[in-house]
């Protein structure tokens, strides 16, 4: 994912040195199946999301990611939970550390989500069996078990 202007200018300050973010989480549902995306970077499938801007409520940041994305827009209808800990620190290929706290939010998707090509390269809908057997970022497991 690219990085935010805002982050930017903190790592011009810290370098690379661990950096508590905000961030926000889908939990895109239809039905018993779930929208997962894979990033373009990775093998792994994962909920869609990103960052908190300064300024941004958590529901207006879902709403932006999930369009730039997917094309997509959303209708939120509940709070799932909220993560952080060590399942979310990410240590970034450039030495860059990262730990963030995600609102994870149930949404509904309105339209019809493509993968931009551009962070996401691929989506795909599926039940909680199938996503056992993907490769996954581990994380997601807790809050999909969360959704009810």
């Amino acid at each position: 994912m690219p990085m935010s202007e805002y982050v930017r200018s903190i790592r011009e300050r810290i370098g690379n040195d661990l950096l508590l973010l905000p961030a926000v989480t889908a939990v895109i549902r239809d039905g018993e199946r779930f929208l997962l995306a894979r990033g373009v970077d990775s093998a792994e499938w994962s909920l869609i999301g990103g960052g908190v801007e300064p300024g941004e409520q958590p529901a207006e940041a879902l709403a932006r990611e999930v369009y730039e994305e997917t094309g997509a827009a959303l209708r939120i209808t509940a709070i799932v939970g909220v993560y952080g800990g060590e399942p979310l620190m990410v240590d970034y290929p450039n030495g860059d550390r990262a730990g963030y706290v995600t609102t994870a939010y149930e949404c509904h998707v309105v339209g019809h989500p493509e993968p931009d090509g551009q962070e996401i390269a691929e989506l795909g809908w599926f039940g909680r069996e199938e996503i056992a057997a993907l490769p996954r970022q581990g994380w997601i497991d807790q809050v999909i078990a969360d959704a009810r």
